[in-house]
C-alpha cells in the first residue's frame, strides 16, 4: 500500500515543524513538502502531487477559501483538510463549499489528525465531532422553521430519530449516544443514516452546506 503523500501549509514555524516531525514517524503517510505560506502553494502541489493538503486557513497573506478552491480545481483527486484554532460555522461551511474534504481543530490530538488524514485519503468527508453536531443541529432547526421543501421530511422522523438529533446537537458520538439511550452503536448508525436519507443528504458536510445555502429567514 502506497503511503499517503501530504503537503503541509502552516505559517507558525513551531507548529509546522511539530506536525512535520509527527507525520514523519508514521509509516503510512509521507510528508512531501512543508510550506509557511509565502511560497507558491499551487506550484508546490503541482510539483509534489500530494494526495492530501493540510492547510491552515488562517495563513497570513493567503485567502484560505480561495486556495482550497484553486487546489481542488487545479488537481482532480487532491483532498484538502482545513485547519483552524477557533473557526466559526461560516469558516467551516465556506471551506467545504470551496471543496475541502475535512477540517481539523488545531487543538486536536495527533491521533485525531492522523485519523482524519487517513479517512479523507480514503474518500470520507470529516468534521470534528463537536463541530459536526452543532452544524447538524443548525440545519435541523432551519428545516423545522421552513415549510414546503424540508418540513415534510423532518415531520416524518420518528421520536427516536428526533431524540438522536438532539443528542448529536450536544456533540455526542454514536457510541456516546448508544450509551445514553441504551441501544447498540450500530442501531444509532442506522438511525443517523435514516435521518440523512429523509433529508435527501449523504453526509454531515452536505447538511452543513445546505444550511448555509438556505441562509436566515
Amino acid at each position: 500500500m502506497k503511503a499517503i503523500r501530504i503537503l503541509l501549509v502552516e505559517d507558525n514555524r513551531i507548529l509546522r515543524e511539530g506536525i512535520a516531525a509527527m507525520l514523519k514517524r508514521e509509516k503510512d503517510v509521507r510528508l512531501v513538502a512543508a510550506a509557511g505560506g509565502h511560497e507558491n502553494i499551487l506550484a508546490l502541489a503541482r510539483r509534489y502531487r500530494p494526495r492530501v493538503v493540510l492547510l491552515d486557513l488562517g495563513v497570513r497573506n493567503l485567502n484560505g477559501t480561495s486556495l482550497v478552491a484553486a487546489l481542488t480545481n487545479a488537481q482532480p483527486g487532491i483532498m484538502v483538510i482545513g485547519m483552524g484554532l477557533l473557526p466559526t460555522q461560516r469558516d467551516i461551511i465556506e471551506s467545504v463549499q470551496a471543496g475541502a474534504a475535512g477540517f481539523i481543530l488545531k487543538d486536536a490530538s495527533m491521533a485525531d489528525v492522523l485519523g482524519t488524514i487517513r479517512s479523507v485519503a480514503g474518500g470520507t468527508k470529516v468534521l470534528p465531532p463537536s463541530m459536526a453536531g452543532s452544524l447538524f443541529s443548525h440545519v435541523i432547526e432551519l428545516a423545522l422553521r421552513k415549510g414546503k421543501r424540508r418540513l415534510a421530511p423532518v415531520a416524518r422522523m420518528t421520536k427516536r430519530e428526533r431524540e438522536i438529533i438532539a443528542l448529536i446537537a450536544e456533540g455526542l458520538s454514536n457510541k456516546e449516544i448508544a450509551g445514553r439511550i441504551g441501544i447498540a452503536t450500530y442501531t444509532v448508525k442506522s438511525h443517523v443514516h435514516n435521518i440523512l436519507e429523509k433529508l435527501a443528504l449523504h453526509s454531515r458536510l452536505q447538511i452543513a452546506t445546505m444550511g448555509h445555502d438556505d441562509g436566515p429567514d
